[in-house]
């Protein structure tokens, strides 16, 4: 497991604006919370060993069949079940489009799947959209088109692509709707509530896939992997299609705004985004050095980037929060740079 991720709130006690999170940190959630207050009965019993009744649910909502949804403890846990499966099932290598998430090459090393440059039959390639850390997203190429039919794929190793969209409701941008996803064959798709709706603490995400491809991660699922908090807090936050991002192009154009700012202060380029995120690099210093200096001097995180594959220790990474914490980010990193000019 990466160590190093965005979010580590927990190593600082001062700590006033978080930009080192992809999710937006000001979602109210106020009434999932009071729900939950009245569930907590919930922790005297087991919950379902496998949620089918949340899996349910989420395939009413994005209009597919329950056999093509798998509910997992966040996407991380489906990104290693993922790769557990996968080469139990014969496929040996694993292309993976850098930077990106590092948690799909760790997943790989972890169960034997090597990595390679090439894609083809028995290759696994994961790719996220839109991306982490970049914002970028990834255009369907011709491989897309290719339909694996569940016998085909009992008979070949069938080139499969893994489609993490865990943040698809940060960006307007057009992706691959599940029922795309499912009627394509070959193509695994992550999906995250934790991103979505904004409760990173509770671990749930899910699968959508072809029966045939969910039946075979289904092997390797844990009994009672997801809790029963997390279950009911799905099941309630779906039902009630529940808004983290009240105004979506609002908050994509604030954040727009806020590269603007940082791509003007001379010592620090941003890399275009189609998200609420973004790539940063810093010139004569380092990530880690802007990190602290920003967390001990002004109460804010960012994410350092340097340990993302490809990366240098010069790039860090931020998302868009509230137009007064993102003034005081463009002003502190200002203050940083050029000191005298802030005097």
């Amino acid at each position: 497991m990466l160590h190093g991720h965005g979010d580590d709130l927990y190593r600082y006690n001062n700590i006033t604006m978080n930009f080192s999170s992809n999710i937006y940190s000001h979602a109210d959630m106020s009434k999932l919370k009071q729900h939950l207050c009245h569930q907590l009965s919930l922790i005297d019993s087991y919950p379902e060993p496998e949620p089918l009744t949340l899996a349910k649910a989420i395939a009413e909502r994005r209009g597919v069949s329950p056999d093509c949804i798998l509910v997992t403890s966040g996407a991380t846990e489906a990104i290693y079940l993922i790769a557990q499966a996968l080469r139990h099932s014969g496929y040996t290598h694993a292309h993976i489009l850098q930077p990106t998430f590092n948690e799909y090459a760790d997943a790989c090393r972890m169960f034997g799947l090597g990595l390679t440059e090439e894609d083809g039959n028995g290759t696994v390639t994961w790719l996220c959209n839109p991306n982490n850390p970049t914002g970028s997203l990834h255009l369907e190429d011709d491989s897309a088109d290719t339909v694996c039919t569940a016998s085909e794929f009992s008979k070949t190793l069938p080139a499969i692509r893994v489609v993490d969209q865990s943040y698809e409701d940060y960006t307007l941008a057009h992706l691959m709707s599940p029922a795309e996803a499912v009627a394509k064959g070959n193509i695994i798709q992550l999906h995250s509530l934790t991103k979505t709706y904004v409760v990173p603490g509770l671990r749930i995400g899910y699968v959508v896939a072809a029966p045939h491809l969910i039946n075979l991660l289904r092997r390797f699922v844990r009994p009672w992997a997801v809790n029963a908090l997390a279950i009911e807090a799905g099941q309630w936050l779906v039902s009630n299609d529940a808004k983290a991002i009240a105004d979506l192009p609002a908050y994509l154009a604030e954040a727009n705004r806020l590269r603007t700012m940082l791509n003007a202060i001379p010592g620090i380029s941003v890399q275009p985004t189609q998200t609420n995120f973004m790539l940063c690099r810093i010139e004569g210093h380092t990530a880690a050095e802007l990190k602290d200096y920003l967390a001990s001097r002004h109460g804010i995180l960012i994410r350092d980037a340097s340990n993302f594959v490809g990366l240098t220790p010069h790039h860090f990474r931020v998302a868009a929060q509230s137009p007064k914490e993102n003034d005081a980010l463009t002003a502190a990193i200002g203050e940083y740079l050029h000191p005298i000019a802030h005097h």
